[in-house]
Order: structure tokens, then sequence, then C-alpha cells
């Protein structure tokens, strides 16, 4: 199951990567000469104190050679230093001086104290900064999607909708571009980011069909199948009916396709098969008459689940699309699946979208994913449809329905954990 498209996503992520990788370190290489300027020109050492020894020098010569202005400097100090301006203050309210022993530093200054001793430690984590920015960096959105185009051709050429391809270059884009990477580790990120935009593709709301129909109270449960000829239609309805019994489950098969030529007998070798009974009328017959036997049928013998096939039309055939509505309105199905063949890709996705259009669809079968090595239609046709895939056919056998889980997909993609 999805060979082809394992290995042609493997070797462009690999290829991907690579390129993302060169780009960082491209980027790293032109930025690591400006910490180094930076350093140097922080650890360069100070020449302040010589330039203040000379000074001191001069200043003292000046003062030797003119011994007047030394003389009138310390006339104008004398008087300064003399005035007793605090004392008599202190003297006549003691109070104050108590005050002022008793008075502690204040929280804001032990702060401040705090940060001048810090001071040297905040050298080094500038560095550290620098470091990371050196081992970090962004692309730019012109780079990521001139990178990126080798990796968008490979999902194109393997049926990948073009509503995914917009999904996962925007997770990409995001990871790459809007946040700072390291060089290290870089197909990991891709590979991991991947992985988690093709899970998100199938976040719509499940449908537990077995536990749907035992929960329903008033029986029975009806499930009509629709879909273009030739997808698998009757037979994944037969596949279905014999998981029902396999649940404890009756059952019932409504022929409502009474125009395709051995349809019915199609159906009914099914049925027989199984030991399930089939309602059938002539060809060329009502199809929602077929259905309303049916459901009749179900209701008087206290019947689990009526399963009715339906005639296989494109929406462009305006009068078997308006059989298919009268279908829906006489036979009130609690579900609408979907079968879709794994194969025809985005054809599949094509379709499912305008049956939805249509008829409304609630479900997925997907027939032939086992020998689908594509693998396209399987993950985009939930994320474009809004709608649960119910079941993956995966042979011939009635026993060949399996239940859908995301992990099929990612394990068969080699982006399994």
């Amino acid at each position: 199951m999805f060979k082809f498209l394992k290995n042609k996503l493997k070797d462009a992520v690999g290829k991907f990567s690579k390129k993302v990788e060169e780009e960082v370190e491209e980027k790293a290489e032109e930025r690591i000469e400006e910490p180094i300027e930076e350093k140097e020109k922080i650890e360069q050492p100070e020449v302040k104190p010589e330039i203040k020894e000379e000074k001191k020098e001069e200043i003292k010569k000046e003062i030797k050679e003119e011994p007047a202005v030394k003389e009138e400097v310390k006339k104008e100090a004398k008087p300064e230093i003399k005035k007793p301006e605090a004392k008599p203050e202190v003297k006549e309210r003691p109070e104050i001086k108590e005050e002022i022993k008793k008075e502690k530093p204040k929280p804001e200054l032990k702060e401040e104290l705090k940060i001048i001793e810090e001071k040297p430690k905040e050298k080094k984590g500038f560095f550290k900064r620098i470091r990371e920015g050196v081992v970090k960096t962004r692309l730019s959105d012109e780079k990521f999607n001139d990178l990126f185009w080798n990796l968008e051709i490979v999902l194109m050429e393997n049926n990948v909708a073009v509503e995914v391809i917009d999904k996962v270059k925007d997770d990409l884009k995001k990871q790459l571009c809007e946040e700072k990477i390291s060089r290290l580790g870089i197909e990991k990120i891709i590979k991991d980011t991947l992985k988690d935009s093709i899970r998100e593709l199938f976040d719509v709301e499940k449908i537990n069909l077995i536990e749907r129909i035992k929960q329903k109270k008033e029986k029975p449960f009806v499930i009509v199948f629709v879909g273009i000829n030739g997808v698998g239609k009757t037979t994944s309805l037969a596949k279905l009916a014999k998981k029902l019994q396999d649940n404890g489950l009756t059952c019932i098969m409504a022929a409502a396709d009474t125009f395709r030529v051995a349809a019915i007998e199609q159906l009914e070798e099914h049925a027989n098969n199984l030991g399930i009974k089939l309602i059938k009328h002539e060809y060329g017959s009502d199809a929602a008459a077929v259905c309303y036997d049916a459901v009749a049928h179900a209701k008087a013998k206290k019947i689990d689940v009526v399963l009715i096939d339906t005639a296989g039309r494109q929406h462009s055939n305006v009068n078997l699309m308006e059989e298919l509505h009268k279908v829906v309105r006489v036979s009130k199905p609690d579900l609408k699946v979907f079968v879709g063949d794994a194969l025809t890709g985005n054809d599949a996705v094509e379709q499912a979208k305008e049956f939805k259009e249509h008829v409304g669809i609630d479900g997925i079968i997907l027939s032939k994913t086992d020998v689908d090595d594509k693998g396209g239609g399987a993950i985009s046709i939930s994320y474009v449809t809004n709608k649960p895939i119910l079941y993956f056919g995966v042979g011939q056998g009635y026993e060949d329905l399996q239940e859908f889980s995301p992990d099929i997909v990612l394990a068969n993609l080699g982006l399994s954990a």
C-alpha cells in the first residue's frame, strides 16, 4: 500500500532536508563574523588608566610652576571645609540622629547593588546569545518556496489534492520560516511536521458504525451506498454485511440498482454466499420502490440493518441523480456511504465532492487500497470532503474490509513513530 509514494516521499524529504541544511549553514557562516568582531571589540584592553596617569603628571607640573594658583585653591578650600552647618542641627534635634542610625538601606538600593555585581555575568550571557544566533536561523519565504518545489511535484505526481499540498506547505513554512531552526536535526523537524500535517488531514468527526447501529432504538438502521460505476460498491456492501454478521447484527440487502445489466444477479450471488435475504424487483422498475419494500420487511422482521445498493452514476447524469434523490427521500437513510476507487486518486476525491454536494454523504469506503501505490486519494479525500473514512477495501474476500485509522496511512508512508 502506497509503496510508490513512500519511496518518492522519502527521497524528496531527504533532498529537501539537505537543501534546507545547506541554506541554514550558508546563512550561519555569513553571520559568524559579526559576533567575533563584537567579541574582539569588547575584550579590547582599556587605555583610560594610562591617560589618567599622564594627566596627573601634567597637573602636578602645572601646580609646581604656578604656586600662586595653589595658594588661591587652598584659601578657597579652607572656609568650605570649616563650615559647621550640620552640627548645630544634630545637637538641637538628637532624635534625627537616632532615626539615621536605625534607618535600614532601601530594598531598591539593594537591587541596584545586586545588578551592578551581576554585570560581568551578563557579558557571558551576551556571547551565549550570539552563539545561538550563529547556529539558529530562519528561512526566507522566497527561499522556502524555491526549496519546497521538488517536494510539491512529488505530491502532485502521486495524486495528492491541491488543498492538501497547500496545508503541508503552510505547516512546513511555519516551522522553517517563522521559527528559528538549528542546523542540526532539520530532517527530523521536516518528518515530524509532515507526520503531524497528515494526521491532521483525518481530524474529522469519527463514526463507529457498529456502535451507532447498536445504539439506534428504532430498527432498522438504513445505509445507502453511492458512487460511480466500477468502483466496488456492490462488493463493499457485501463485505460490510459480513462485518455486521461477525458483530452479531442481522441485515438484508436491497437491489436498488435496476439500471445496470447483471447488477441484481451480482448482489444476489453475494447474498446467497452470506446467507442474507435479498429484496429485488425487475430491471427497469422504480429503485425507490425496492428500498421501500426492503425497509418495510426489515421493520416487520425486526432486522437490524438494511443495506441498499444503488446504480453507479455521474453527477452530470440528471435522470439517475433524480432517481438517487428519490431513493434517499423514500428510504430515509441513517447513513449515506460514498464508495470510491483508491486507484483513481484525485478522481475519487472529485467524485466524493460532487456526491456530497448533490445528495450528501456521511462516510467513505475506499476500495482497492491494497494495490494503491500512490495513496493520493486516501490522503486527500477525508480532508477535502470533511467526512471520515470508515473502511479500506484491502482484498477480494469478505473479510477484507479494514477499519480505517490514520496510523495505517502514516505507517505505509514511512512516517510512523
